[in-house]
C-alpha cells in the first residue's frame, strides 16, 4: 500500500498544470524526434540537458521521460511508412509494417503500433512502480563489490552482447573508460592523462561527451552519406483497425510486453533481443503463416508492444541501480548527475517526491501519447519530407550552444568538435557509441565502488569475489564473454553469400 499512496502523492505533484505542460511537450517532441530517421531520443536529450538546468528537477525528468516514451512511438511511423527504422529497436517492426503499408493497410498497422505502445507501455509502467522500489530496497543491501560487479556485467553486456562484434564494443568501452579518467584523481588529487592543459584538470563533462558523440558525429555522418532524392513515403490515411485486426493484436500486444519488460530490466537488456523474440513467437503462433513476410499485422503488434515494454523496464534498472542499459538511459542518468541525484537504492528515500512524480508521468504521457498518435498520424508522416540539412545544421547549431552553455567554457567547444569528430570516426569504422557513453559515465562510479571494496580489505582482491552475489554476477559475465566468443566463431565458419543490397531512397543512418 505504501507504493501505493506514494503513486497517489505522484499523481498530485504531475498534474500540476507545469508538470503537465512538460508532459505534453515531452511526448510531442519525442514523437517528433522518433518519426525523423537518423534522430533519436538519446541524441535529443543530450541536446536539451545543457538547455533545462534551469527547470525544477521533477520538470526536466518528466519532460526527459515524455521525450524518451514518444521516441519509442515515433519510431514505428519511419518504420512502417518509410521502412527506416530510426533506432535498431523498431527493426523488426519495419519488416511487416512497410509491407502492410504498401498493401494499402499502413493505417491498421499505425493503429496496431500505436495502441500495442499503449497497452504494452501501460502495463510495464505499472510493473514498473511496483518492482523499482522492491530492487532499490533489495539494492540497499549490496556491498561495494557487488555493485563493482554490476557495472562489469554493464559493461560486458552493452559492449558484447548487444553489439555486432565484441571487438569494438571492447574497444569502444576501452575508450570511453580512457575519457572517464581524464581530471583529478579523487584519492590521490594528481592529474590523469591532461596532458597539462589545465581546462582538462576537472575532467570532461559527460553531457559534453553525450552530445558530442550523439548529435555532432550523428549529423556529421548523415550529412556525408546525405540523399538529395525526398523520401518516398507512402500515403497511410487515418488510422483504424476492423474487429479481425483487434483479434489478431491483442494477444500480440501481451505477449510482446510479456518479453519486453523482464529483458529491459536486465542490465543485459535493451530491446533489440524481445523485438526479435518477439517476431519470432508470433510468427510461430499465427493462425496466418502465408501473411508473414507480406504484411502479417501480428508481426507489428508484437514486436512494438515489446519494444515500448522494454522501455519501461530499462527504467527499474536505472532508477534501483543506477545502471544504463541504453543509449538514453546513459543520458537520463547524466541527467540525474547534474540534478544531484544519484538513482540507486537511496533514490526513493532521499528524493520521493521527484521519483513518484516521474513515474506517475509516465502513465499520464502514454495517454497523451494515444490521443496525440493516432488521429496525428498523418501529420507525423509528413515531417518525413522535411529537408535533412536544415535539420542536421540546426542540430549542430544546438550542440556548440549547449555545450557551451553548461559550464560557460569556450574549451568545451573545442572538445565537443575534437569528440564529434571521434564520433564520426567510430561511426565509419563500426565501432558502437553506447559502450563509449556508459563507460564515461560508468567508469568513475566503477573505479570508486573497487577502491571502496579494496580499501575495506587492506588490499584483498578475493574480495572482489567474496560475496554470493557477486560470485553470481561473474559467474553471467563468464557466460556472456563465451557467448561472444561462441558467436564469434561461428560468424567466421559461416560464409555469407554475396548479395546487392538496393539502396533505400533518402536512407539516413547506417
Amino acid at each position: 500500500m505504501d507504493a501505493v499512496s506514494s503513486l497517489l502523492d505522484g499523481f498530485a505533484a504531475a498534474a500540476q498544470p507545469e508538470n503537465l505542460l512538460w508532459a505534453f511537450v515531452g511526448v510531442m517532441l519525442g514523437t517528433f524526434v522518433g518519426v525523423l530517421p537518423g534522430v533519436g531520443p538519446a541524441m535529443t536529450l543530450a541536446l536539451l540537458l545543457p538547455l533545462t538546468y534551469s527547470l525544477d528537477p521533477a520538470a526536466a525528468l518528466i519532460l526527459f521521460a515524455g521525450i524518451y516514451y514518444g521516441g519509442m512511438y515515433g519510431g514505428s511511423t519511419t518504420s512502417i511508412l518509410l521502412n527506416a527504422p530510426g533506432e535498431s529497436s523498431s527493426v523488426m517492426t519495419a519488416i511487416e509494417g512497410n509491407k502492410m503499408a504498401r498493401a494499402g493497410r499502413g493505417a491498421q498497422a499505425l493503429a496496431s503500433a500505436a495502441i500495442g505502445s499503449f497497452v504494452a507501455g501501460t502495463i510495464a509502467t505499472v510493473l514498473l512502480i511496483f518492482t523499482a522500489p522492491a530492487m532499490a530496497s533489495f539494492a540497499v543491501s549490496l556491498k561495494a563489490q557487488d555493485y563493482f560487479a554490476i557495472t562489469l556485467l554493464s559493461f560486458v553486456a552493452v559492449s558484447t552482447v548487444l553489439g555486432s562484434s565484441p571487438v569494438r564494443g571492447l574497444a569502444a568501452l576501452a575508450l570511453g573508460l580512457t575519457l572517464g579518467l581524464i581530471g583529478i584523481d579523487a584519492l590521490t588529487g594528481q592529474q590523469r592523462l591532461t596532458f597539462g592543459i589545465d581546462s582538462l584538470s576537472t575532467g570532461i563533462d559527460t553531457v559534453v561527451v553525450a552530445v558530442a558523440l550523439f548529435a555532432v558525429g550523428e549529423a556529421l555522418w548523415i550529412a556525408a552519406h546525405l540523399r538529395q532524392a525526398p523520401a518516398e513515403v507512402i500515403p497511410s490515411g487515418q488510422p483504424w483497425m476492423s474487429r479481425s485486426d483487434w483479434r489478431r493484436s491483442w494477444p500480440a500486444w501481451l505477449r510482446g510486453t510479456a518479453l519486453g519488460f523482464p529483458f529491459g530490466a536486465l542490465p543485459a537488456g535493451g530491446a533489440e533481443m524481445p523485438t526479435f523474440l518477439s517476431y519470432s513467437l508470433e510468427k510461430k503462433l499465427t493462425r496466418h503463416p502465408e501473411e508473414f513476410g507480406r504484411g502479417a499485422i501480428e508481426g507489428v503488434a508484437g514486436p512494438e508492444a515489446a519494444n515500448n515494454a522494454s522501455a519501461a523496464g530499462t527504467l527499474v534498472t536505472l532508477l534501483a541501480l543506477g545502471i544504463p542499459t541504453t543509449a538514453t538511459a546513459a543520458v537520463m542518468l547524466s541527467a540525474f548527475q547534474r540534478y544531484d541525484l544519484q538513482p540507486g537504492p537511496q533514490l526513493f528515500e532521499n528524493t520521493p517526491d521527484v521519483v513518484w512524480a516521474l513515474l506517475a508521468s509516465l502513465l499520464i504521457g502514454n495517454v497523451m501519447l494515444l490521443v496525440l498518435n493516432l488521429p496525428l498520424a498523418p501529420l507525423w508522416a509528413r515531417l518525413l519530407k522535411l529537408p535533412r540539412p536544415y535539420l542536421y545544421s540546426g542540430i549542430l547549431f544546438f550542440s556548440i550552444l549547449g555545450s557551451y552553455s553548461v559550464n560557460q567554457n569556450p574549451a568545451d567547444i573545442l572538445v565537443l568538435v575534437v569528440l564529434g569528430l571521434l564520433g564520426f570516426l567510430m561511426r565509419r569504422y563500426g565501432l558502437p557509441v553506447v559502450p563509449t557513453v556508459i563507460g564515461v559515465i560508468l567508469g568513475p562510479t566503477s573505479e570508486g565502488k573497487l577502491r571502496q571494496a579494496l580499501q575495506v580489505s587492506n588490499g584483498d582482491w578475493s574480495t572482489l569475489w567474496g560475496t554470493t552475489f557477486s560470485i553470481v554476477m561473474y559467474v553471467v559475465i563468464g557466460s556472456l564473454l563465451t557467448l561472444a566468443v561462441v558467436r564469434a566463431v561461428a560468424s567466421k565458419r559461416v560464409a555469407p553469400t554475396p548479395t546487392v543490397e538496393p539502396v533505400e531512397r533518402d536512407r539516413v543512418g547506417v
